[in-house]
C-alpha cells in the first residue's frame, strides 16, 4: 500500500521536526523566559503528553479508516444497480442517503465525546461499530447475494436476492455509515486536542493539523479509488470488503497503542442545556435594558462555569441575548440560577452558535455539487468508452482518482504559489483567510458542475445506435473530478479550520462536525432535488432528466441547474461573511485572519509535503 508508506513518512518527518523544535526550546529558553506566560492551559488536560508523535498516529488512523469506508462507499451505486438490480435513479439517490446518514452521524459522535464519554472513548466505541459493519458485509456479500460467484462485473447478472440477504446487506452498510460517521469529526478533534496551546511551538500546529488530517483522508481513498474499485467492478466484491475489513481492523489497532500517551481533555457536559439557558433567560428578561459588556455577569477566576471551558469576550451583536448576563435585582435576592442568570461566556457560547449557522447552510449546497461525484458522475463515467490500451477496461468509479490527485497537487500549489502571492496583496501571511477559501471552493464548485454539463452534451452526440453506451471517451470526465478536487482544497480544509477555531472548548467537535453534517444535508438535498427534478420533468411520454437510460435524458441539464444554484448560494454567502463576526477567547483572538502561522512552522510543513 504506497498511500500507507507515505502517511507513515509524513508522521516521521514530522517526529523529527517535533525533536527538532524541543532542542532548539532548550537552547533558547534563556532568551525568551516569559513566552509562555500570555499562553493559559486549557482547563483539565493531561500535560507531557500528546504532540506531534501521537497526532501522527492518529493520521494513520484516519488513513487507513478512509480507505476502509471508500472501499465501500466509492462503488455502491454500481452494486446497488448490478447486484440488487436498482434504476439509476434510485441507486443514486440511495447512495446519497446513506452517504447523507454517514455525515448525520457525525452529529451523534460529536454530542456524546463533548457531552458526557470524551473523545477518545466516542472514537473507540464508534471504531468498533464501524469494523463490526465492515465485517458483516464482507460475510453477507459472500453468503447470500453475490450468486453466481463473479456476478456484477457489469457482464453477467446476479440472480435475484433473497429478502433476508438484502436486510442484513443494509443492516451492514449502516453500521459502517454509523461507525465512520461518529468516529472521523470526533478523530478530527481529538487530534487537535493533542496540540497544548500553552506551549509556544504548539499555537499554529492545530491549523496544520487539519491540513494533514484532509491530506492523510485523500491518501487513504487513493488506494480504495484505483486499486480496490477495479477488483470490485470486475466482480471481486467480496475480496474488495474483505481489504476494507482488515483495514478497519489495523486502524483500530494503531489507535489503542496511543492510549497511555493521548493528550486528553475532559467533556464539558451537555451543551444543549447550557443553550437553552441562554435563550430562556433572555426571555424572561425580554423587558430588562441590557448592561454593558464590563457590567454583565461573570464568575471570578480564570476558569469559566463552563467545566473544562475557557472564558469568552463579550462581544457587541446579538445583544438580546446578553439580557440572560444582566444582573437584576431578583439575581441578588438568591443563588444564581442558571436559568434566570446565565455568565458571559454561557452567553457567548450560544451566540457563537447563532453566528456560525448562516455560513454553514451555505456550505450544504457545496455538498450537493460533491455528492455528484459518488453519484451521478459514476453512472456518466459507466456508459462512456471506458477501454484504453491494450483492451483494459477502467471502472467508471476509479475516475475519482483524479479527484484525489487534484486535491494533492492544489494543496502543494496553495501552499507553494498562492499562499505567497495572496500574502503580498492582503499582509495576511496565510494568504486567504478561511471565509474567503470557502467562498472560492463555492466558485470553483460551481465550475466543476458547467464542466460535468458540458461533458454529458458531447456523450449524448456521441451515443452508439441501439446501445446505452457512448463512444466518447470516459476522460472527457477529468475536468470535472479535478475541479471538484481543488474546490476541496478550498472549501473543507477551510470547513475544518473555521468550525474549529470558532467553536467554544465546549462544543468543539460539535463545531467539527458541522462541516460532516453540511455533508450529510448535501446528500439528503441531491436526493431531493433528483426527486423533484423527475417528478417535474418525468410528463407523459417524456422519460425525464435522469432515467434509467441516460441516453434519452438531459442529465446535462440537472448539472446546470446545480450550477445555477450554487451561483445564487455563493451570493447569500457573501453576505453572511461579510456580516460574520470572530469569537476571542480570553486575551487571544482567534479571527482566522489574524491568526498567523509561523515562520519556522511553514518551512517544516513544505519541507514534509516536498518529501512526500
Amino acid at each position: 500500500m504506497e498511500s500507507g508508506r507515505e502517511i507513515i513518512a509524513i508522521a516521521e518527518v514530522v517526529s523529527l521536526r517535533e525533536e527538532e523544535a524541543v532542542n532548539n526550546e532548550d537552547r533558547n529558553q534563556n532568551e525568551e523566559p516569559k513566552a509562555v506566560s500570555k499562553f493559559k492551559e486549557r482547563p483539565n488536560a493531561s500535560k507531557n503528553v500528546g504532540g506531534w508523535k501521537l497526532a501522527s498516529l492518529l493520521l494513520v488512523n484516519q488513513a487507513l479508516a478512509t480507505l476502509a469506508f471508500f472501499g465501500v462507499a466509492v462503488n455502491l451505486v454500481l452494486f446497488l444497480t448490478r447486484v440488487l438490480d436498482q434504476e439509476s435513479a434510485t441507486a443514486a439517490n440511495g447512495v446519497s442517503k446513506w452517504t447523507g446518514t454517514v455525515y448525520l452521524f457525525s452529529l451523534v459522535g460529536a454530542f456524546i465525546s463533548d457531552s458526557y464519554w470524551g473523545r477518545y472513548v466516542t472514537c473507540a466505541v464508534f471504531q468498533l461499530i464501524f469494523v463490526f459493519g465492515l465485517g458483516l458485509l464482507s460475510l453477507t456479500s459472500g453468503m447470500f447475494l453475490l450468486k453466481p460467484r463473479g456476478c456484477g462485473n457489469g457482464t453477467l447478472d446476479c440472480m435475484p436476492t433473497s429478502t433476508i440477504g438484502v436486510a442484513i446487506f443494509y443492516l451492514s452498510i449502516y453500521m459502517i455509515a454509523f461507525g465512520y460517521g461518529g468516529h472521523q469529526p470526533t478523530l478530527a478533534t481529538f487530534g487537535a486536542d493533542q496540540f497544548d496551546d500553552s506551549i509556544p511551538k504548539y499555537v499554529n500546529a492545530k491549523g496544520a493539523f487539519f491540513s494533514y488530517f484532509y491530506f492523510a483522508l485523500n491518501f487513504g481513498s487513493l488506494f480504495s479509488n484505483t486499486i480496490l474499485v477495479y477488483f470490485e467492478d470486475s466482480g471481486h466484491w467480496t475480496a474488495g470488503f474483505y481489504v476494507s475489513f482488515g483495514s478497519a481492523v489495523l486502524a483500530l489497532i494503531l489507535y489503542l497503542l496511543g492510549t497511555k500517551r493521548y493528550r486528553y481533555l475532559k467533556p464539558c457536559g451537555n451543551p444543549l442545556p447550557r443553550v437553552a439557558q441562554v435563550f430562556m433567560a433572555a426571555i424572561k428578561k425580554s423587558k430588562v435594558v441590557p448592561a454593558n459588556g464590563d457590567e454583565l455577569y461573570e464568575v471570578d477566576g480564570p476558569e469559566s462555569a463552563i467545566k473544562g471551558s475557557r472564558k469568552i469576550l463579550h462581544s457587541n451583536g446579538c445583544r438580546f441575548l446578553d439580557k440572560a448576563a444582566t444582573i437584576i435585582d431578583e439575581d441578588t435576592k438568591e443563588s444564581k440560577n442558571p436559568w434566570n442568570l446565565c455568565t458571559v461566556t454561557q452567553v457567548e457560547e450560544a451566540k457563537c452558535l447563532i453566528r456560525m449557522l448562516p455560513i454553514w447552510v451555505c456550505t450544504i449546497m457545496y455538498s450537493v455539487v460533491f455528492a455528484q461525484m459518488a453519484s451521478l458522475f459514476v453512472q456518466q463515467g459507466d456508459v462512456m468508452n471506458s477501454t484504453i490500451v491494450g483492451g483494459f477496461h477502467l471502472p467508471a468509479a476509479s475516475m475519482s482518482a483524479f479527484d484525489i490527485l487534484s486535491v494533492l497537487v492544489s494543496t502543494g500549489l496553495y501552499r507553494q504559489i498562492l499562499v505567497p502571492l495572496a500574502g503580498r496583496f492582503s499582509g495576511n501571511p496565510k494568504g486567504l483567510t478561511e471565509l474567503q477559501r470557502m467562498g472560492t471552493g463555492l466558485v470553483i464548485a460551481m465550475l466543476a458542475m458547467i464542466a460535468a454539463a458540458a461533458t454529458e452534451i458531447e456523450r449524448l452526440k456521441h451515443v452508439v445506435p441501439g446501445q446505452k453506451h457512448s463512444s466518447l471517451s470516459i476522460f472527457w470526465q477529468i475536468p470535472q473530478y479535478i475541479l471538484v478536487g481543488c474546490s476541496e482544497v478550498f472549501m473543507y480544509v477551510g470547513q475544518l479550520e473555521f468550525f474549529n477555531s470558532q467553536s467554544p472548548d465546549g462544543i468543539k467537535s460539535l463545531g467539527s462536525s458541522l462541516c460532516m453534517a453540511s455533508i450529510s444535508l448535501g446528500n439528503f438535498g441531491s436526493s431531493l432535488l433528483v426527486y423533484m427534478v423527475m417528478a417535474i420533468t418525468r410528463k407523459g411520454e417524456s422519460p425525464g432528466w435522469i432515467p434509467d437510460d441516460l441516453n434519452e435524458g438531459h442529465m446535462d441539464r440537472f448539472y446546470f441547474l446545480i450550477a445555477a444554484l450554487t451561483a445564487i448560494d455563493f451570493l447569500i454567502y457573501l453576505y453572511g461573511a461579510k456580516w460574520y463576526k470572530f469569537i476571542q477567547i480570553d486575551d487571544i483572538a482567534v479571527e482566522p485572519s489574524n491568526n498567523s502561522m509561523g515562520v519556522q512552522r511553514k518551512e517544516e510543513e513544505d519541507e514534509i509535503l516536498d518529501r512526500v
